[in-house]
C-alpha cells in the first residue's frame, strides 16, 4: 500500500484554500484541481510498503508539543501551484521527528528538503499571481499515517492511523 505521514487540515483551513480555488477558476487558472478532502502537508511520503504495522509503530514513538501553523504565500514547483505554510519552529521540529522515527526504525522514505506546503493545482497554468492566497491558521494537534490509492480514477486519501500531539519537545 502507497502511505504517507501528514498534518490534515482544520476545517476552517480548507474553506479558505477552498475559496482561493474558486478565485483561481475565475482567474482562468487551469490544471487539475485538489479535492477539499485530500488537503494536507506531507511530513514525510514512504511510498509503497507492505509493512504498516512498522510505520504506526514508528509514529508512535514521536513526541511534540502541539502548535500553531498558518498560511503563507502561493508558488510553484514546476507546474504544481501550492500554498505554503508560515515560517514556523514546531513544524520543523515535528517534521524532524517524524523522519528521526522513520530512521530508527528503518523504514524508507522519500528524503527531499521539508518544504512545508499544501498542494492546491496539478499540472497548472494561467495567471495564478492575481489571485491572493488563502488566511487562516489552526492548532496542529495530530499526525496522521495516510493511506493513498486510486478509486475510479481519482487519488483517494484515507487516514488509516494517528497520534496525539502533546508530549515533550
Amino acid at each position: 500500500m502507497r502511505l504517507f505521514i501528514a498534518i490534515m487540515l482544520s476545517d476552517d483551513m480548507k474553506k479558505s484554500v477552498i475559496g482561493t480555488m474558486h478565485e483561481l477558476k475565475k482567474a482562468d487558472v487551469r490544471g487539475s484541481y485538489v479535492p477539499a478532502q485530500n488537503l494536507h502537508v506531507t511530513l514525510a511520503f514512504i511510498g509503497e510498503t507492505k509493512d504498516a504495522a512498522a510505520v504506526k509503530a514508528a509514529m508512535q514513538t514521536i513526541s511534540c508539543k502541539p502548535f500553531r501553523m498558518a498560511f503563507a504565500d502561493m508558488g510553484v514547483f514546476d507546474n504544481l501551484l501550492w500554498v505554503g505554510i508560515k515560517g514556523n519552529q514546531g513544524l520543523n521540529k515535528l517534521a524532524k521527528y517524524v523522519t528521526t522515527a522513520l530512521d530508527a526504525a528503518q523504514i524508507p522514505y522519500d528524503r527531499k528538503k521539508f518544504v512545508p506546503h499544501i498542494t492546491i493545482i496539478r499540472n497548472m497554468g494561467g495567471p495564478w499571481k492575481k489571485v491572493s492566497p488563502p488566511k487562516g491558521d489552526m492548532t496542529v494537534k495530530k499526525v496522521s499515517l495516510m493511506k493513498s490509492e486510486q478509486k475510479d480514477g481519482k487519488r483517494v486519501y484515507t487516514e488509516i492511523f494517528s497520534v496525539d500531539l502533546g508530549g515533550k519537545g
